[in-house]
Protein backbone atom coordinates (compact mmCIF):
# COMPACT_ATOMS: atom_id res chain seq x y z
CA UNK A 1 0.00 0.00 0.00
CA UNK A 2 0.92 3.66 -1.00
CA UNK A 3 1.83 5.56 1.48
CA UNK A 4 -0.21 8.99 0.78
CA UNK A 5 0.45 12.40 1.51
CA UNK A 6 -3.46 13.41 2.24
CA UNK A 7 -5.05 12.57 5.22
CA UNK A 8 -9.04 13.75 3.61
CA UNK A 9 -10.78 14.50 0.51
CA UNK A 10 -13.92 16.59 -0.22
CA UNK A 11 -15.43 15.58 -3.65
CA UNK A 12 -18.39 18.21 -4.64
CA UNK A 13 -20.71 17.12 -7.00
CA UNK A 14 -20.98 13.47 -5.60
CA UNK A 15 -22.85 11.07 -7.52
CA UNK A 16 -22.82 7.30 -8.64
CA UNK A 17 -19.89 7.53 -11.42
CA UNK A 18 -17.03 9.18 -11.19
CA UNK A 19 -17.80 10.64 -8.30
CA UNK A 20 -18.69 7.41 -6.46
CA UNK A 21 -15.24 5.61 -8.00
CA UNK A 22 -13.15 8.40 -6.97
CA UNK A 23 -14.10 7.71 -3.67
CA UNK A 24 -13.65 4.67 -3.17
CA UNK A 25 -9.68 4.67 -4.69
CA UNK A 26 -9.13 7.43 -1.73
CA UNK A 27 -10.98 5.16 0.60
CA UNK A 28 -8.62 2.32 -0.35
CA UNK A 29 -5.36 4.88 -0.64
CA UNK A 30 -6.67 5.30 3.78
CA UNK A 31 -7.95 8.57 2.69
CA UNK A 32 -11.11 9.63 4.66
CA UNK A 33 -13.52 10.88 1.70
CA UNK A 34 -16.05 13.25 2.53
CA UNK A 35 -18.66 13.83 -0.97
CA UNK A 36 -21.37 17.13 -1.29
CA UNK A 37 -24.12 17.10 -3.31
CA UNK A 38 -25.10 21.29 -4.33
CA UNK A 39 -23.70 22.50 -1.16
CA UNK A 40 -19.73 22.71 -0.21
CA UNK A 41 -20.63 21.83 3.22
CA UNK A 42 -18.07 22.65 6.21
CA UNK A 43 -14.26 22.46 5.06
CA UNK A 44 -12.86 23.96 8.33
CA UNK A 45 -11.78 19.78 9.23
CA UNK A 46 -9.88 19.83 6.06
CA UNK A 47 -6.04 21.12 6.77
CA UNK A 48 -4.26 18.11 5.09
CA UNK A 49 -6.04 17.86 2.52
CA UNK A 50 -7.29 17.03 -1.21
CA UNK A 51 -10.41 18.83 -2.72
CA UNK A 52 -12.22 17.76 -6.07
CA UNK A 53 -14.92 19.82 -7.84
CA UNK A 54 -16.89 17.58 -9.85
CA UNK A 55 -20.16 19.40 -10.40
CA UNK A 56 -21.78 20.91 -13.69
CA UNK A 57 -25.03 21.89 -15.06
CA UNK A 58 -26.49 21.32 -18.42
CA UNK A 59 -28.47 22.63 -20.85
CA UNK A 60 -28.68 22.67 -24.57
CA UNK A 61 -30.39 24.04 -27.41
CA UNK A 62 -30.13 25.78 -30.05
CA UNK A 63 -28.65 29.75 -28.78
CA UNK A 64 -31.33 31.63 -30.28
CA UNK A 65 -33.59 29.62 -27.79
CA UNK A 66 -31.78 29.07 -24.45
CA UNK A 67 -33.34 30.78 -21.08
CA UNK A 68 -31.02 32.60 -19.71
CA UNK A 69 -31.92 31.39 -16.45
CA UNK A 70 -30.60 27.83 -17.33
CA UNK A 71 -27.48 29.64 -18.78
CA UNK A 72 -27.00 31.61 -15.52
CA UNK A 73 -27.73 28.07 -13.66
CA UNK A 74 -24.93 26.44 -15.93
CA UNK A 75 -22.77 29.23 -15.00
CA UNK A 76 -23.05 28.84 -11.46
CA UNK A 77 -23.00 25.70 -10.90
CA UNK A 78 -19.95 24.56 -13.47
CA UNK A 79 -17.79 27.54 -13.17
CA UNK A 80 -18.94 29.80 -10.02
CA UNK A 81 -19.19 26.85 -7.77
CA UNK A 82 -15.45 25.75 -8.98
CA UNK A 83 -14.30 29.04 -7.46
CA UNK A 84 -16.46 29.25 -4.41
CA UNK A 85 -15.20 25.69 -3.57
CA UNK A 86 -11.80 26.17 -4.24
CA UNK A 87 -11.34 29.56 -2.96
CA UNK A 88 -12.37 28.26 0.62
CA UNK A 89 -10.15 25.48 0.14
CA UNK A 90 -6.85 27.42 -0.95
CA UNK A 91 -7.63 29.71 2.40
CA UNK A 92 -7.36 26.08 4.36
CA UNK A 93 -4.13 24.97 2.94
CA UNK A 94 -2.14 27.68 2.33
CA UNK A 95 -1.63 28.05 5.74
CA UNK A 96 0.06 24.41 5.65
CA UNK A 97 1.73 25.03 1.87
CA UNK A 98 0.37 21.51 1.40
CA UNK A 99 -3.02 20.17 -0.66
CA UNK A 100 -4.57 19.51 -3.97
CA UNK A 101 -7.49 20.61 -5.97
CA UNK A 102 -8.77 18.84 -8.62
CA UNK A 103 -11.31 20.14 -11.32
CA UNK A 104 -12.79 18.47 -13.41
CA UNK A 105 -13.54 19.57 -17.40
CA UNK A 106 -15.01 18.12 -20.14
CA UNK A 107 -14.08 18.79 -23.84
CA UNK A 108 -16.31 21.32 -24.08
CA UNK A 109 -13.85 23.71 -22.19
CA UNK A 110 -11.57 23.15 -24.84
CA UNK A 111 -13.64 23.57 -28.02
CA UNK A 112 -17.55 25.06 -27.83
CA UNK A 113 -20.14 22.60 -29.54
CA UNK A 114 -23.16 23.12 -31.17
CA UNK A 115 -26.07 23.90 -28.72
CA UNK A 116 -24.17 23.63 -25.92
CA UNK A 117 -23.07 26.90 -25.27
CA UNK A 118 -23.82 27.17 -21.50
CA UNK A 119 -21.91 23.95 -20.85
CA UNK A 120 -18.99 25.30 -23.06
CA UNK A 121 -19.38 28.53 -21.22
CA UNK A 122 -19.01 27.52 -18.02
CA UNK A 123 -16.20 24.28 -18.27
CA UNK A 124 -13.97 27.09 -20.51
CA UNK A 125 -14.18 29.61 -17.37
CA UNK A 126 -13.51 26.16 -14.89
CA UNK A 127 -10.60 25.17 -17.11
CA UNK A 128 -8.95 29.05 -17.09
CA UNK A 129 -10.07 29.57 -13.21
CA UNK A 130 -7.76 26.17 -13.16
CA UNK A 131 -4.86 26.98 -14.73
CA UNK A 132 -4.83 30.84 -13.18
CA UNK A 133 -5.07 29.00 -9.54
CA UNK A 134 -1.99 26.32 -10.81
CA UNK A 135 0.39 29.71 -11.81
CA UNK A 136 -0.55 31.72 -8.62
CA UNK A 137 -0.23 28.49 -5.97
CA UNK A 138 1.80 25.95 -7.32
CA UNK A 139 4.40 27.43 -5.96
CA UNK A 140 3.04 27.85 -2.17
CA UNK A 141 2.83 24.04 -2.20
CA UNK A 142 -0.82 23.47 -3.60
CA UNK A 143 -1.01 21.02 -6.37
CA UNK A 144 -3.66 22.60 -9.08
CA UNK A 145 -4.82 20.16 -11.63
CA UNK A 146 -7.46 20.20 -14.43
CA UNK A 147 -8.79 16.65 -15.81
CA UNK A 148 -10.73 17.42 -19.00
CA UNK A 149 -13.40 14.42 -19.82
CA UNK A 150 -13.47 13.84 -23.42
CA UNK A 151 -16.19 11.18 -23.96
CA UNK A 152 -19.26 9.37 -22.24
CA UNK A 153 -18.70 8.31 -18.80
CA UNK A 154 -20.00 4.83 -18.67
CA UNK A 155 -22.66 4.01 -16.01
CA UNK A 156 -25.38 1.47 -15.75
CA UNK A 157 -27.74 4.10 -17.83
CA UNK A 158 -24.76 4.30 -20.43
CA UNK A 159 -23.15 1.22 -21.19
CA UNK A 160 -20.75 0.30 -23.42
CA UNK A 161 -22.76 -0.31 -27.30
CA UNK A 162 -22.89 -4.11 -28.15
CA UNK A 163 -20.06 -4.97 -30.22
CA UNK A 164 -17.52 -1.85 -28.96
CA UNK A 165 -16.05 -2.39 -25.56
CA UNK A 166 -14.51 0.65 -23.30
CA UNK A 167 -16.04 3.44 -26.35
CA UNK A 168 -17.00 5.08 -23.09
CA UNK A 169 -14.97 5.95 -20.01
CA UNK A 170 -15.08 3.72 -17.34
CA UNK A 171 -15.38 6.01 -13.87
CA UNK A 172 -12.71 3.58 -12.38
CA UNK A 173 -9.94 4.44 -14.98
CA UNK A 174 -10.26 8.00 -14.24
CA UNK A 175 -9.96 7.45 -10.21
CA UNK A 176 -7.14 5.78 -11.13
CA UNK A 177 -6.10 9.18 -13.38
CA UNK A 178 -6.80 11.08 -10.42
CA UNK A 179 -5.37 8.68 -7.87
CA UNK A 180 -1.71 9.77 -9.92
CA UNK A 181 -2.17 13.45 -10.01
CA UNK A 182 -2.35 13.06 -6.65
CA UNK A 183 0.86 11.10 -6.10
CA UNK A 184 2.84 13.25 -8.63
CA UNK A 185 6.10 14.37 -7.35
CA UNK A 186 5.95 18.32 -6.77
CA UNK A 187 9.29 18.25 -9.51
CA UNK A 188 6.46 17.25 -12.28
CA UNK A 189 3.64 18.14 -11.19
CA UNK A 190 0.49 18.13 -14.23
CA UNK A 191 -2.00 21.18 -13.77
CA UNK A 192 -3.97 19.53 -16.89
CA UNK A 193 -4.57 15.97 -18.14
CA UNK A 194 -7.09 15.24 -21.08
CA UNK A 195 -8.45 11.39 -20.65
CA UNK A 196 -10.70 9.99 -23.74
CA UNK A 197 -11.61 6.61 -24.74
CA UNK A 198 -9.49 4.83 -27.46
CA UNK A 199 -11.62 5.41 -29.88
CA UNK A 200 -13.22 9.00 -28.92
CA UNK A 201 -12.36 11.55 -32.12
CA UNK A 202 -10.39 14.54 -31.10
Amino acid sequence: MTTSRFNSALIVGAGSGLSASLARALAKDGIKVTLASRTTGDLDPLVKDLVVYNASFRTRGPFVELDPLDVEKALAVTAYGGFLVAQQAARRMLPKKHGAILLTGASAGVKGYPQSAPFAMGKFALRGLAQSMARELSPQGIHVAHVVVDGGIRSAHRPDPAGTPDSTLDPDAIAESYMHLIHQPRSAWAWEIELRPWVEKF
